[in-house]
């Protein structure tokens, strides 16, 4: 899969905006202690502590999401659930990953949960509200449900996930559509998306050959 330098910057930059909110309480919590000293200890270390989990819960999440090691067939789909709901743990947004979702068969297909992982986190940008996220069988596939209010993709973002739209127009905001897009393309993977209802978005992956079971009015994506 060719990635255009400029999705790689923009991609980076998502990435260090990402990062830079618990790095940067690590260090102010560090700053904190040498400073004030004693009496601001215990809660500089509650700082430092809850930061550096967040950002090991992201780094976990973008390793898969975006690295090599998501693109291999070993992963386990209770570890790759497991990182998910960590990285969604504590915020505005409920995760509902049901055992057994997807099935071993689906799962199996090369790059599958990579683009899962990937499409969970374009349905926490599309909750600014918060909302619940639910994972879901769908045939021979797996559907996102993405619920709260406003839940939706502008534009911009559609296009993005579609790949319809000029590298040069792409955005730190479109970026997440865009990425997400292109492995389910670069996997031979099926991705739709359908905003047919009020603050609901589905994602719907599929394998290669399959067919959704649900005559819903989906876009294709791939």
């Amino acid at each position: 899969m060719q990635i255009d330098m400029r999705v790689m910057e923009l991609l980076s930059s998502k990435l260090c905006h990402d990062l830079v909110s618990p790095v940067s309480a690590i260090n102010n919590g560090v700053e904190l202690i040498e400073d004030v000293g004693g009496s601001v200890v215990e809660e500089a270390m509650k700082l430092i502590g809850d930061s550096a989990q967040t950002a090991a819960r992201r780094l976990r999440l973008f390793r898969l999401a975006y690295g090599r090691a998501g693109s291999e067939g070993n992963i386990a789909v209770r570890d790759v659930r497991q990182i998910a709901e960590q990285y969604l743990a504590g915020g505005k947004i409920t995760l509902s990953w049901p055992d057994g979702v997807p099935s071993e068969t689906i799962a199996a297909q090369r790059g599958y949960l990579k683009t899962i992982l990937n499409m969970v986190i374009l349905a926490e940008e599309s909750l600014a509200y918060g909302g619940v996220v639910t994972l879901r069988e769908d045939g021979q596939g797996c559907r996102i449900e993405t619920v709260g209010r406003s839940a939706h993709l502008s534009l911009p973002l559609q296009e993005a996930l579609e790949g319809a739209v000029a590298i040069d127009d792409l955005t730190p905001r479109s970026i997440q559509a865009y990425v997400t897009g292109r492995f389910a393309s670069h996997f031979g993977l099926k991705l739709a998306h359908d905003h047919s209802i009020a603050d609901r978005l589905d994602l719907v992956l599929l394998l290669p050959d399959a067919i959704p079971e649900r005559a819903a009015p989906l876009v294709s994506v791939s």
